[in-house]
Order: C-alpha cells, then sequence, then structure tokens
C-alpha cells in the first residue's frame, strides 16, 4: 500500500473565497435533486434551466456558423421548394435568408471559422459593432461626447471575465480597496478576495428603493482612508443584482462626481440593461461625456432576455485608461497582455454578443419572430416578478422594496424564529417545498436584518403550484417566534 500523499499548502486566498449562489444551499438542492426530490432552482439567474427558450434567430445562426454546410444547403432547399408549386410546405419552413446572409457575413470577418483563435481582445468587426451598439444606445450623434473605441472594447467570457481583468489588474497590494455596493453580487467579494485586497462596503438605503446618495459614498470612503486602504475604484451594479433597483440619471453623475474627486476608477456593471425600457436605463458611458474618469462598463449575453448564460460571452469596454506606473504602457495594454494569456474567448460567445448588439431590424424577414419571443419572454418575467410580489403580501413580517430591473427580487425577512438566521431559513424553505434560494447574508446586508434572493424565472404555471406551498411554509416557520 502506497503512503497518502502529503498535505500541500494553496493560496489562502481561494480557500478563503465564498460565492453564495453556488455554495451550501444550492449543494444542497442538488443532493435533494439526486434523491428525487423536486427542486425548483431559483438561486441563479439561468433562464434557459428554468426553461425559457432561447432565441431562435440566435440559434440559427450559431448553427449555420458552427456547421457550414447547412448554409448552401439550406439554399438548395429553398430553390427546390420555389421550383415546385405542389408542395405543401412555406417560407417560414426555411430559415430566412437574413439569417443565411449573417451567417455568411460573420464567417467571412471570421476568416478562419469558428475553430480557430481570434485575437486575444475578439475580432476587429465585433468590436466595432460594439462600438455602434454604444453610440446608438447613447445617442452619441444627438448628445455628444466621446464616441467608443472599438481597440479600448474588449470580448470577455461572460461580464465576469472583464470583472476579473479589471479587479485583478487594479488590486497590486493588500490595503488596495474596492468599493462596492451592499448587497452586491458575490462575484465581486470573491474576485477581491482572490485578488488579495480589501473589500470596502457601501450600504445601500432599502426603504429608498436600493438607492444611495453622495453622502453615503463619502462616509464609506472616509472609514476606509482613515483605516490605511487605498481606494482604486468603485463599483456599481445598475440595474441593480440582488436588488432589482434602476438608477437614474442623478445617481450615475453623483457617481461620477464622486469617482472624479477622489481619482478613482468606476466598475459599471450594466448586464440587466436590456431588462427595462430603453429610456430608462442611463449608461454610464453616457454620462460620463468627456469627463477624465476611468470607466470600466461591462455587458452580457447571459441576462437581458437572451439568457445565454452557457455560452459565456460578454464584453468589457475601457473608457480614460490610466497609465501604468513604472511602464509606458496604460490600463489597456495591459488588459491586452492578461486577455492573451487566455489566448482568446470561446467563438461561440464572441458571434452572440456581435448578435447581441447587432440584432434583426424592422422591415427585415427576421423581424417579426425575433421581436415576437423577445416580447414574450420580457412580458413573462414582468408577470412572474408580480406573482412573487403579490404572495409576498401573504406572508407574515415580508418587505420588498426596490424595482424588478434585473431577474431577482431581495425579501426582507422581519420575523424569524430566535437563534434563527436567513440560511436557516432558506434551507428549511429548500427541504420542506423544493424552492432554492440564497440567503441574504450571502450577499451583505446591514447587521441585524435578514433577507433572500429569489429569481423570478420559474414558469407562470409552476410558480402557480408552489406560490401557496411556500406562503404555508412561511407562516408556519414565523408562528415558532418566540
Amino acid at each position: 500500500m502506497s503512503a497518502s500523499v502529503p498535505p500541500i499548502r494553496v493560496n489562502n486566498n481561494l480557500l478563503e473565497m465564498e460565492y453564495a449562489v453556488r455554495g451550501p444551499i444550492p449543494k444542497r438542492a442538488a443532493e435533494l435533486q439526486k434523491q428525487g426530490k423536486k427542486i425548483i432552482p431559483c438561486h441563479i439567474g439561468n433562464p434557459q434551466a428554468l426553461g425559457q427558450p432561447p432565441l431562435t434567430y440566435f440559434r440559427q445562426v450559431l448553427s449555420l456558423v458552427e456547421d457550414t454546410s447547412k448554409i448552401a444547403r439550406e439554399r438548395k432547399l429553398k430553390d427546390l421548394f420555389e421550383e415546385n408549386p405542389y408542395s405543401d410546405l412555406k417560407q417560414k419552413d426555411f430559415i430566412s435568408d437574413d439569417v443565411l446572409a449573417k451567417s455568411e457575413s460573420i464567417l467571412a470577418n471570421l476568416k478562419s471559422g469558428m475553430g480557430a483563435y481570434t485575437e486575444s481582445k475578439g475580432p476587429r468587426f465585433i468590436r466595432e459593432a460594439i462600438a455602434e451598439f454604444i453610440n446608438k444606445r447613447d445617442d452619441y450623434k444627438n448628445r455628444g461626447g466621446v464616441i467608443a473605441d472599438p481597440e479600448k472594447i474588449f470580448l470577455t467570457s461572460g461580464a465576469s471575465g472583464g470583472v476579473r481583468f479589471v479587479i485583478e489588474a487594479l488590486i497590486a497590494q493588500k490595503n488596495d480597496g474596492i468599493m462596492i455596493p451592499i448587497p452586491q453580487y458575490p462575484l465581486y467579494s470573491a474576485t477581491i478576495k482572490r485578488a488579495g485586497g480589501t473589500q470596502v462596503n457601501y450600504y445601500l438605503d432599502e426603504e429608498k428603493g436600493w438607492t444611495f446618495d453622495r453622502d453615503l459614498l463619502e462616509e464609506a470612503f472616509r472609514k476606509a482612508v482613515n483605516n490605511g486602504v487605498n481606494i482604486k475604484g468603485i463599483v456599481v451594479i445598475n440595474p441593480g443584482n440582488p436588488t432589482g433597483a434602476i438608477l437614474d440619471e442623478q445617481h450615475v453623475d453623483e457617481v461620477i462626481a464622486f469617482a472624479e474627486d477622489h481619482n478613482i476608477a468606476i466598475i459599471a456593471d450594466e448586464v440587466y440593461q436590456d431588462n427595462i425600457k430603453a429610456d430608462e436605463f442611463v449608461s454610464f458611458a453616457r454620462a460620463l461625456g468627456t469627463k477624465e474618469v476611468t470607466l470600466f462598463s461591462l455587458h452580457s449575453i447571459s441576462k437581458g432576455f437572451y439568457g445565454e448564460c452557457g455560452h459565456r460571452g460578454g464584453y468589457l469596454e475601457v473608457r480614460n485608461p490610466p497609465k501604468i506606473q513604472g511602464s509606458n504602457m496604460d490600463f489597456a495594454d495591459l488588459l491586452v497582455k492578461t486577455a492573451s494569456v487566455s489566448l482568446c474567448p470561446n467563438t461561440a460567445g464572441q458571434v452572440l454578443v456581435y448578435l447581441m448588439v447587432n440584432q434583426p431590424q424592422e422591415g427585415s424577414e427576421a423581424y417579426p419572430q425575433f421581436i415576437q419571443e423577445k416580447n414574450k419572454i420580457l412580458s413573462d418575467l414582468a408577470d412572474k416578478a408580480t406573482m412573487i410580489r403579490e404572495a409576498f403580501t401573504h406572508m407574515e413580517g415580508v418587505e420588498c422594496f426596490g424595482g424588478t430591473g434585473a431577474l431577482y427580487l431581495f425579501p426582507r425577512l422581519n420575523k424569524l424564529p430566535k437563534g434563527t438566521t436567513d440560511f436557516d431559513y432558506c434551507m428549511a424553505l429548500l427541504e420542506d417545498t423544493g424552492i432554492c434560494t440564497v440567503n441574504g447574508s450571502g450577499f451583505g446586508q446591514k447587521e441585524g436584518t435578514h433577507h433572500l434572493r429569489i429569481a423570478f424565472l420559474p414558469p407562470k404555471e409552476l410558480l402557480a403550484q408552489v406560490l401557496p406551498r411556500w406562503i404555508e411554509f412561511h407562516n408556519k416557520y414565523v408562528a415558532e417566534t418566540i
């Protein structure tokens, strides 16, 4: 018998990382599922896992660029159909010419197909399309400001890849700090821990819809600096995760002024921007204008109405990259160097980002089906959020503030049995009903408060079945309060 392998010492930052959305409660849910219990996975924003269908346009293009022989085959079938007056097939039974043309255009621009590496920061034509999307979204022609630069845009493996690039580059020593909103998406706390930096919390005002003001930011900044922290950046999630809050122009301007006065970077997580009406969303790039503040903006194909989480596509845009101390590079050059270590993001994700920013236009053959599917997904999300909010009104001691700008609700549990926490509540909810949520402490919260995050993604029919069970569970659970 060989001797056992001796233990080794590893990076302690990795040991200390926490990521609640894949933590103990989801792990227990997986165990219960193996035992045959029906689980409703509401712990993570993973729409297609809960039955949201992928957009036909996205998947048709992706299938054609992955298997190019299908393009010629489809054209040949359409020709045969047009030559046969007795066929009962209709045009809608074939892939549209728009989709075929888009697929051919993508392949022509990629040149070497889907199986080859691209540039480390993504093909130029996709970065140009993203720049055009940003300029149109921010109404550059009428508002002015600074035009988006394709050379300052990076394709990433989801928005998460961009977050890691930025935070790991910003943190040079242990006392380098990043300000993050509380509650926050735990990617940020985990990445700061992994990079060996310092997390600086600024607490959102729950009763005011999870918003904040300049005084709140200044208080958090002063406290950290007095403790020897060198703050390098501030994270803003808009629309908010887990809160759903939507920032108006005044709040965006306050963050920019704050960052300008303290010479820190802004990391703008804007991956839920397509979940709300265009006129409700104020991008940091638009509000920044010509101000010389470093801005990192993130977007992704995982959220919005796309739900393509598994394809891991996203982009990072950089504005006003600072020079690197002791080097002739600026921050954008450093990001190129960092990205090149991974060679490139996966090509399927890159193509889907291209389609996200280059959607079918009104009047095109593909537009009617695309817009119908988009509107159906967004309408269903709104209906499901309303159903869950209504259920909260029947749960003793539950309040829910904030909007529905993302995919989540973050209700406050005002009444829990003595000695229990929101973790205990969520675990008991899972065991009793099969509903898998995440405890509020996994996202951060004010001391003495308890919350949970639920993704409003299950089908309406399923919600109609499980919400009464949740109401019954909740009221029985809190009745045990002493």
